[in-house]
């Protein structure tokens, strides 16, 4: 009897936190807020978590790394709601005070944060429905075990529980058999409900986390600003930038398909009238800029590949956008940075930072100040309503999105984000290159004399791409056919026909060579601190 209602207890603990986290999630997307416990609790995670864990799930989720953040917090959730249903097996009033009290948790620490009281109506709401609900599932489950014990005697009280009760006579087996038949109905509805609350609970998470990404998506697309014509138009697509391969990436990415990396769990809502950009530090005269201002200038089109420093070899976390935006030159110039100063550490409305060296901001590079992407203004995944685009960088150093602030300084004095967490200081973008076609593991079919296409992107932003070479089960390096070059900004797409190939399994490599003459690095390290290198290969069939 002890073991069944251990199992029930922990069973409604699990159950109370899953309708917690959901019924929290549904009045948050109602009221449109952006304060369900789960999102609270992973926003505060992030920060605290250490570098290897964050590059690890980078690795396996990529762009999907945050909703696997909130499902791991449900998780965890539910299991700490286990350990309170067992503690209610002995002492359930303090259970109930667990259960209360850790599900408030969220409400204090947005509180704490300055948040507005309306933002604690999610926790709260969420925090009344579980415990109803594990009230009710308890209550349930004591119904049942009552009818049992008042027909039969609880063990260790009455005739039946006495150590020198009398041996069981047929009358009380019947008795017993009698109870159990009336007790089970009420188990029947203890563990219905709970499997049917949970499936709500669960459910109602999901609801959740898509509205968001709704919201996202809607809110990315339907903004207030107009963007004006650009005083400077990017150049025209040259017709041999783009190879006609089937499977091959896009020259330009579109904005729904660009990867997304950031340390926010949801995107900070920048209301456009009241942005200001401050550039402050050791500059002579410091400046503040508002959009109507920032739009007010001469803007600049430029198309501008980004890299993520998490991608793996061969990975995805890179992207090719046409950004409009001001030259951070110019308006650092207006500042006019004191000698000495060799960093720019750029904050995000969310409180993210990036070191980027001065030097980089004030030559001859498209570095933008962007409002918009691909002839749009920014989604707000992807800054809105204004975001650093820095060539030749990785993000971690340069692509600060919604970015508020500009603080000249030295690399001495301070360090930003990811730089306290063991990443080097001045991220440059290194030469690399990827297979997109065969995909892996295909069975190819070779085309007329035996050919087999392979192709692929290569990348080595503000030096550019010369040449790109493949290999064949570690054969000779035979050099593959390049698109024609948009800038030296952008990654190129490359094509090699390979012929001969025998009916079996191989093996493809690829490794790319820069303007200056830097060959891709075969030797394998991992992201940390600097960018994963290494050589990447496909296997493929031929049939």
């Amino acid at each position: 009897m002890t073991d069944r209602r251990t199992v029930t207890s922990v069973l409604a603990g699990i159950v109370a936190t899953v309708i917690y986290f959901g019924t929290a999630e549904l009045i948050a997307r109602g009221l449109g807020i952006v304060s369900a416990p789960a999102l609270i609790l992973g926003q505060i995670l992030i920060p605290l978590m250490p570098t290897a864990l964050i590059k690890a799930a980078i690795a396996v989720f990529g762009t999907g790394d945050k909703l696997a953040l909130v499902i791991t917090i449900v998780i965890v959730g539910s299991l700490l709601g286990a350990l309170i249903g067992w503690i209610g097996v002995n002492r359930r009033g303090l259970s109930i005070v667990l259960l209360i009290g850790f599900g408030l948790l969220p409400s204090v620490l947005t509180v704490t944060t300055g948040s507005e009281l309306t933002a604690t109506l999610p926790t709260l709401g969420g925090v009344v429905a579980g415990t109803i609900v594990y009230l009710m599932l308890l209550h349930l489950d004591d119904r049942a075990r009552r009818k049992c014990f008042d027909e039969v005697g609880q063990p260790g009280s009455g005739e039946a529980g006495r150590p020198d009760a009398r041996p069981a006579d047929s009358s009380d087996a019947v008795t017993r058999e009698r109870a159990g038949r009336e007790s089970k109905p009420d188990r029947r509805a203890f563990f219905g409900l709970a499997a049917g609350l949970g499936a709500i609970g669960i459910a109602a998470v999901a609801a959740g986390q898509s509205a968001a990404s709704l919201a996202r998506s809607a809110a990315g697309t339907v903004t207030r600003l107009v963007l004006p014509r650009p005083a400077t138009s990017a150049p025209e697509i040259p017709a041999g930038a783009e190879l006609d391969v089937t499977g091959l990436t896009p020259l330009v990415t579109e904005n729904e398909d660009f990867y997304r990396i950031d340390t926010a769990l949801i995107p900070p809502s920048v209301d456009a009238g009241t942005w200001q950009l401050r550039i402050h530090g050791l500059v002579e005269h410091e400046v503040t800029i508002t959009m109507a201002e920032l739009l007010d200038l001469p803007l600049e089109e430029h198309y501008v590949s980004l890299a993520c420093v998490s991608n793996e070899v061969g990975g995805d976390l890179v992207g090719n956008a046409k950004w409009l935006g001001y030259p951070i030159r110019d308006l650092l110039a207006q500042a006019k940075p004191k000698a000495g100063a060799d960093m720019v550490l750029s904050g995000s409305d969310d409180g993210f930072t990036a070191s980027t060296p001065l030097e980089v901001l004030t030559d001859d590079r498209a570095a933008l100040l962007a409002v918009g992407m691909n002839g749009h203004a920014l989604p707000r995944d992807h800054g809105y309503p204004a975001r650093l685009v820095v060539p030749g960088l990785y993000g971690y150093v340069s692509a600060t999105k919604w970015v508020t602030d500009l603080e000249v300084t030295r690399f001495a004095d301070k360090e930003a984000y990811w730089t306290t967490r063991g990443w080097s200081t001045h991220g440059p973008v290194l030469v690399a290159s990827r297979i997109d076609v065969p995909r892996p593991g295909a069975t190819v079919t070779p085309k007329d004399g035996g050919r087999v296409i392979t192709a692929g992107m290569a990348w080595a932003q503000h030096t550019g791409i010369a040449k790109v070479q493949v290999s064949v089960d570690n054969g000779d390096w035979q050099t593959a056919d390049l698109s024609e070059e948009l800038t030296a900004d952008t990654w190129r797409q490359w094509r090699c026909e390979l012929s001969g190939l025998s009916r079996d399994t191989h093996t493809v490599s690829v490794r790319a060579i820069d303007a200056d003459g830097n060959v891709q690095t075969s030797q394998r390290r991992p992201a940390i601190p600097g960018a994963a290198t290494g050589l990447h290969d496909r296997q493929f069939t031929v049939e």
